[in-house]
């Protein structure tokens, strides 16, 4: 792969028959999968196989540095969404402040991968996750690790842990703001400041922010949601100002953190230009959903966030995820039945965006009607719904846009990465 870091490690590993996406008949070194001149459109992978593309994720990497340059803030970009240490390497060479993680096992393999600055978007409370991450913090020195806190029983728990660990440096930890009957985090103002405090006093931890996710307060009513984030945001900015008044913060600079992949220009905007704390102020965003963007659910809120936000850099993002799957059977007029099913591509946010058809013997795709959709799947197979008069042939390739990547990712332990001819580059892992 000509834009993706090399990892030795993944690079040298073998690959036996029966990985997924790969016609392997023998073994297989990872790093040889570029030389085997494979194209996905010749038929020359196993069906369904996901796949991404590398011009796409280039200029989404690329797009992000540049508008978080614009905005001066920085990204933590949620590793949950892809879990593939690779991608991993290539957002952090594009400009990745760290990584965002929600579990201990992800914590773990990033580490293993060389990643050194983790956020964990989550309380810390299992007592075997405490002591891994204490563990790991102990035998890595250089290793940055932040965890969320909102309530009293979860710093307790955490300070009474750091001390009998023996960790001979603080656990930083930011406190969550929430709202009223969404995910975890502090309900109310009043429940922040008490939390803040709580950790500031606590042998054995320090206070490194504040974080909250905005994602939780959206809705289908667009300007309504914009308001709602926007109110959350301020009163981020405003709990931030009073718990550095009251001296909590512990740490050389203070971690301000939101963003998901919907409404980060929001954040980005939301965030900017505080100064005149004690100390500097790092905005970091959280989005994940960027790098591979898809056709679906984060397409269209990616397209509002560039038009409600004139100094977004031009181009938009570019989806970078498809799924290809063959015609298995054409058991009645308008239906195609495909090998692709849930076991393979999304469904939690919008069934697969049918795009093109590759018949056989053709130099290059078609573009399949608009009318043409996915309107159910089972396990293993999709069913494809054609207007009236078009067909496709039992052998021919479909390719899908996806909506959601994160579940998609989960569903694949190694993507192939191709070039706009679809010819393939090389592959990344994934770990879940």
């Amino acid at each position: 792969m000509s834009q993706l870091p090399s990892l030795p490690a993944l690079d040298g590993q073998t690959l036996l028959p029966g990985v997924k996406g790969l016609p392997l008949t023998a073994p297989l070194r990872q790093a040889d999968i570029a030389r085997q001149g494979w194209n996905v459109l010749r038929g020359d992978t196993s069906y369904p196989v996901a796949l991404l593309k590398e011009s796409a994720l280039a200029h989404n990497l690329n797009w992000m540095q540049r508008f978080c340059a614009h905005f001066n803030v920085l990204l933590a970009p949620h590793g949950k969404t892809t879990m593939s240490p690779q991608l991993f390497a290539a957002q952090i060479a594009n400009g990745g402040w760290g990584i965002t993680l929600a579990t201990i096992p992800q914590v773990q393999i990033a580490a293993r991968f060389g990643i050194r600055r983790v956020l964990l978007a989550n309380e810390l409370a299992g007592p075997s996750d405490i002591r891994a991450v204490l563990q790991l913090m102990k035998d890595q020195p250089d290793f940055e690790f932040f965890a969320l806190a909102d309530s009293l029983e979860g710093v307790a728990r955490l300070s009474q842990a750091v001390q009998a660990s023996g960790l001979q440096r603080p656990l930083p930890l930011l406190v969550e703001q929430g709202a009223i009957g969404k995910r975890a985090g502090c309900r109310t103002p009043e429940e922040v400041l008490e939390v803040a405090r709580a950790i500031a006093a606590a042998p054995g931890l320090h206070l490194a922010g504040i974080e909250g996710y905005e994602g939780v307060l959206t809705s289908d009513d667009r300007a309504a949601s914009v308001v709602r984030v926007n109110e959350f945001l301020a009163q981020m900015r405003e709990l931030l100002n009073t718990m550095d008044s009251e001296g909590l913060f512990g740490g050389p600079q203070i971690i301000i953190s939101a963003g998901g992949s919907s409404h980060f220009d929001l954040v980005a905007r939301g965030f900017a230009g505080i100064q005149g704390l004690s100390r500097p102020v790092l905005p970091v965003l959280r989005s994940g959903c960027y790098l591979t963007n898809d056709h679906g659910h984060y397409y269209q809120a990616t397209k509002e966030l560039s038009e409600r936000e004139p100094e977004a850099p031009a181009g938009g993002l570019q989806p970078a995820l498809e799924v290809w799957s063959v015609v298995l059977s054409r058991p009645e007029p308008g239906l195609a039945i495909l090998s692709m099913g849930k076991r393979d591509a999304s469904h939690d946010l919008g069934l697969p965006h049918p795009l093109f058809v590759q018949r056989s013997g053709a130099a290059a795709p078609e573009a399949l009607p608009a009318e043409a959709a996915i309107v159910k799947m089972n396990d293993q197979h999709g069913y494809l719904r054609l207007p009236d008069g078009y067909s496709i042939e039992v052998g021919d390739l479909v390719g899908c846009g996806i909506s959601h990547p994160c579940t998609t990712f989960d569903k694949w332990p190694l993507m192939l990465v191709v070039d706009d001819s679809y010819q393939v580059l090389g592959a990344v892992n994934t770990f879940f």
